[in-house]
């Protein structure tokens, strides 16, 4: 008995009973359908590994041109649809045509019964090569998107920073759903990362999907995948976000950013476990390890109504909490030195340490980038610095710098001045990117590339 589900189209009763008869014993699932019409519904309920087609459905006429036909249809609903052709022997020649077409191969009626399973097995050897060889390429399209290679350690010393770390040493190791929760540069993308690389998928794909940034007519074609032809610039299949980390771990970041129509997408892909490529009614299942993240109050959006519900509930198996860096401030000093020897050595500087007094100004500054503004500071001062050790001035504290309500305007160049009023939009909302897109006059799209392109 193989585990396998065919489908046997036909319009002679005594054909479609006889095959399935047969076939049964054979094959875990043998479905029979006489009017070829049906065809579109029956495909679009259940996914079959072979389809044995008559060539000949009007007794009136027998050329075959029925059989090509729907091969046809079958093709465009499913491009990798495995088809066996039932014909007649006088229909030798019109059944090669059907190969070239994209027929599998063909069996004469009537058949001989072992050389009817004999074609079939082969067939479904085809079909499974077909979808091992499509798997290989979602898994490398997955190895291309895979954030998780060399993983930078988790910098710290304070005890809020500790349960953190004994909250993910004890979740990773399952597959719940894990939703972290945290301002803006607080650490949730290393954190997810770190949750993947101590869990059984470990050894697969980790896929990120920043929500925020994807707009939403391509929406299902990056997260859900596409066909050939599904729309304008759609030049070849192409699996989504979901099919690329099959097996592993996909991180949507920036949930909190998802619009309520496209909510309603996530939660029945994350409910069902499976994704159907846009232009296409084939289902496909995924098995994959849930991460999301935000910096906004999710409860609070279900209260006013801009986030499901239902979705919070699927993803919120776990919550964590990332402290923000002002909430930690025994990890200023070790995460300061951290970012100080990488970028001393990304740009040859000899600089050593920090002054005294700086990590005075440091431990009082309240960092409303946090992690990500820290990182930032010691970059700037590191290529900045005239000396060994840096000093208060080599800083750029931003809340020191915006006592006046106007920017500096002795620079002239734009970059600089936009990247300022984005460092002010940013440090006046506390991190939320939704609140200073707004303030800014731009999407969230547009504010993340900016943040991208200032590396802030």
């Amino acid at each position: 008995m193989t585990e396998a589900h065919i489908l046997i189209v036909d319009d002679n009763p005594g054909v479609l009973s006889a095959g399935k008869l047969f076939l049964k014993r054979h094959f875990a699932v043998v479905e029979t359908a006489k009017d070829p019409e049906a065809i579109p519904q029956i495909l679009q309920d259940q996914r079959y590994d072979v389809i044995l087609l008559d060539m000949n459905f009007n007794r009136n006429k027998n050329t075959g041109q029925e059989g090509l036909l729907w091969l046809d249809r079958i093709l465009d609903i499913d491009p990798t649809a495995v088809v066996v052709l039932i014909t007649a022997y006088g229909d030798v020649e019109l059944a090669v045509r059907a190969i070239k077409k994209g027929a599998t191969d063909f069996v004469l009626k009537p058949w001989d019964n072992e050389k009817l399973l004999a074609t079939l097995t082969s067939a479904l050897r085809l079909k499974n090569s077909k979808d091992e060889n499509t798997q290989l390429k979602s898994r490398q399209v997955g190895r291309n998107l895979a954030e998780v290679r060399d993983l930078p350690p988790i910098i710290f010393r304070s005890k809020a920073m500790q349960a953190v770390l004994d909250t993910i040493e004890q979740v990773a190791g399952t597959d719940a759903n894990v939703l972290l929760l945290g301002e803006n540069g607080t650490g949730k993308d290393l954190v997810a990362q770190a949750i993947h690389a101590q869990s059984k998928r470990a050894t697969e794909n980790f896929v990120k999907v920043d929500l925020g940034a994807i707009t939403e007519t391509l929406f299902e074609s990056e997260l859900f995948g596409h066909i050939k032809g599904a729309f304008t610039d759609a030049r070849e299949d192409r699996p989504g976000r979901f099919e690329a980390a099959d097996g592993g771990t996909i991180f949507l970041d920036e949930i909190g950013n998802l619009p309520l129509g496209l909510q309603a997408k996530m939660l029945t892909v994350l409910q069902n476990r499976t994704v159907t490529r846009v232009g296409s009614n084939k289902v496909k299942p995924i098995d994959v390890r849930v991460i999301a993240a935000t910096n906004q109050n999710l409860f609070e959006a279900v209260k006013q109504r801009s986030f499901r519900q239902d979705l919070l509930y699927r993803i919120n198996t776990i919550e964590i909490q990332l402290p923000a860096l002002r909430d930690r401030p025994d990890d200023i000093e070790p995460l300061a030195l951290h970012f100080l020897q990488i970028f001393s050595q990304k740009y040859g500087r000899n600089v050593q340490a920090f002054s005294p007094a700086l990590l005075k100004e440091m431990y009082r500054y309240t960092w409303p980038g946090n992690i990500r503004e820290l990182q930032h500071a010691v970059e700037r001062a590191v290529i900045m610095a005239k000396q060994e050790q840096l000093q208060p001035e080599d800083f750029f504290f931003r809340e020191k710098n915006e006592h006046a309500d106007t920017l500096d305007y002795m620079s002239m160049n734009l970059d600089e001045m936009e990247k300022q009023l984005i460092i002010k939009a940013l440090s006046k909302h506390y991190g939320n990117i939704t609140e200073a897109a707004q303030e800014l006059g731009l999407t969230r799209a547009s504010l993340y590339r900016r943040l991208e392109k200032y590396n802030l």
